[in-house]
């Protein structure tokens, strides 16, 4: 569905072949590791076992890692809500959890799906009123504030590991001596034009190209349309930060369900470690497999056995990945984004996508009041009605 006013979407000449490249590529890609399964048999948990150790997980850390899940993608979509409010522009929360749950959905299971849900996020924003500049603005600000976060957070388990401390005080140390030679360097008027010479000269280079210019003028108007105070940034910064630690405290919940007993530290390296295995292999849809692989392993390099390790990474990924990708799409179709239903079908995906919301967003641990969406007739009967005055004097 086109924005109001948008030019008509180009006809794809390209070949059926051609357009389903990807998602075809990632069903080889899929295959050939269900191919070597059984290559591998030996090496991979027992089956029985992991069940075993799944459902006799403790009820308590379980409960854990399905509020820690709701509380990161919860601080995700408060963090984009803030930014369009820094920006003028109010979202209800509700719909601010329905963008988050849907742009993640497509993420992870679309080929390209970063691309797309970038895309499909820019359009929700511009649907809810933002304009170009604070949409374009917003997703960028999330992007490096989020990555940040990410960035530090990983620096710090580095840190708390006497194994990886010398790595991580390298990692620091040379960036840090860098900037402290460089910024008084930049003070020099001379030597600043020569190093933001590229810059100054590629940023000219975009504007006089014709199909490039809108889009970097978005990107170079993007800077003045936020304009966060001390506190947008104090919870902004929260706000990220939860988003990671909420993820990491779901696994860590997850071991701890099925006793696989792991320093936090360790917990949150083996978290980052299949972070990195998922993003080097992009075709695999949410990273499955990758992700699991290198978890495992990482769980059992720091001490776990292999049979409960696996059993903490597949409750983790069951709620991590595939609930969230389930609500995903719920949340997708809710937005009107999916096929044309009638009336009553949408009026009752609408009520059953609001009523899950409300409560995500009370699981949260950040909205901790959700509203109660009655039918019409229970409204009316709950509804408290003015009181009716005693009647006057009988006039003969």
């Amino acid at each position: 569905m086109p924005l109001p006013g948008a030019p008509a979407k180009p006809k794809d000449d390209r070949s059926w072949w051609r357009r389903r490249a990807g998602l075809l590529l990632q069903w080889a890609v899929l295959a050939a590791a269900l191919a070597m399964l059984p290559f591998v048999h030996d090496q991979l948990p027992d089956l029985g076992a992991m069940w075993s150790a799944a459902t006799s997980a403790e009820p308590g850390w379980l409960a854990v890692v399905v509020l820690a899940e709701a509380g990161s993608m919860g601080a995700f979509a408060r963090l984009q809500r803030r930014l369009l409010r820094i920006g003028g522009l109010k979202m209800t929360l509700r719909r601010a959890f329905a963008i988050t749950y849907a742009g993640n959905a497509l993420s992870t299971t679309l080929p390209a799906g970063p691309a797309v849900s970038v895309v499909y996020t820019f359009r929700q924003f511009r649907r809810g009123g933002a304009s170009a500049k604070l949409a374009t603005a917003v997703i960028l600000a999330g992007g490096v504030i989020t990555t940040t976060a990410y960035t530090v957070i990983g620096l710090v388990a580095l840190m708390a590991d006497p194994h990886a401390r010398a790595l991580a005080v390298t990692t620091l140390g040379v960036p840090a001596a860098l900037l402290l030679l460089l910024v008084p360097a930049l003070r020099w008027r001379p030597l600043r034009a020569v190093v933001t010479a590229p810059v100054r000269r590629a940023y000219r280079a975009a504007l006089a190209h014709p199909r490039v210019a809108p889009h970097a003028e978005q990107l170079a108007g993007a800077r003045d349309v936020l304009r966060p105070t001390a506190r947008d940034w104090a919870a902004l910064t929260v706000l990220a930060t939860l988003n990671w630690v909420c993820d990491i405290l779901a696994l860590l919940a997850a071991a701890r369900a099925v006793g696989v007993d792991v320093d936090p530290h360790g917990v949150t390296l083996a978290y980052f470690a299949a972070q990195a295995a998922g993003s080097a292999l992009p075709l695999l849809p949410g990273g499955l497999g990758a992700i699991e692989s290198s978890m495992a392993a990482s769980l059992v390099a720091f001490g776990a056995t292999l049979t409960p390790a696996a059993a903490a990474v597949g409750l983790y990924r069951l709620v991590s990945y595939w609930a969230v990708v389930g609500i995903g799409w719920i949340a997708w179709v809710a937005l009107h984004e999916g096929p044309r239903l009638s009336a009553r079908s949408r009026l009752r995906l609408a009520r059953t996508g609001r009523l899950l919301m409300d409560g995500l967003s009370a699981t949260a641990l950040i909205h901790p009041y959700t509203n109660i969406h009655l039918p019409a007739h229970a409204r009316d009967a709950a509804r408290p009605r003015p009181p009716v005055p005693p009647p006057g004097p009988v006039r003969a």
